[in-house]
C-alpha cells in the first residue's frame, strides 16, 4: 500500500457516498417515494447506514486498486474516464438491470439509477487517475 492508494481509496470513497447521497438521498427521494413497498423507512433506513459507509469505503478502495492494476503510462484523463466507463459496464449497468429484472422497480427510475451513478463512476475514474497519474504522465 502506498500514499496515492490510500488517498485515492479515501477519494473514491468520499465521491462514491457523498454522491450517492445527493443522487439517491436527494434527487431521486420523490422517484422512491412512489415504491414504498419496496424501500426502508427513513428511520429504518438510518439503522443500516453502518453498512452503507462501509459499502463505499469497500467500493472506494477496491476501485482505486483495481485501477492502479491496469494503469498505463498515457494521459491521466483519458485514462481516468475510459476507467469510469469500464465500470459502468461492469458495475453500474448489470447491477441495476438485475434489481429491474427482480423487483418491481420503474423503468424510468432504474434508468434515473443508471445515469445518476454512471456520473458519479466517471467522477471516480478522473480523480483516482488524477491521483494515482506517475511523475511521467502528470504532465498529461
Amino acid at each position: 500500500m502506498n500514499a496515492k492508494f490510500i488517498i485515492a481509496g479515501i477519494a473514491g470513497f468520499l465521491i462514491s457516498f457523498l454522491s450517492g447521497f445527493v443522487a439517491h438521498g436527494i434527487l431521486l427521494r420523490a422517484e422512491y417515494a412512489t415504491i414504498p413497498n419496496l424501500m426502508r423507512t427513513e428511520a429504518d433506513a438510518m439503522n443500516y447506514l453502518p453498512h452503507i459507509l462501509l459499502s463505499h469505503l469497500f467500493k472506494g478502495f477496491a476501485f482505486a486498486w483495481v485501477y492502479q492494476q491496469g494503469v498505463s503510462s498515457g494521459p491521466w484523463f483519458s485514462q481516468g474516464i475510459r476507467y469510469g466507463f469500464a465500470m459502468i459496464f461492469l458495475i453500474t449497468v448489470p447491477l441495476y438491470l438485475v434489481y429491474f429484472a427482480v423487483q418491481p422497480m420503474p423503468g424510468t427510475l432504474v434508468a434515473l439509477q443508471i445515469v445518476a451513478d454512471s456520473i458519479s463512476t466517471i467522477l471516480m475514474g478522473v480523480v483516482v487517475a488524477f491521483i494515482c497519474k506517475s511523475v511521467t504522465t502528470a504532465s498529461n
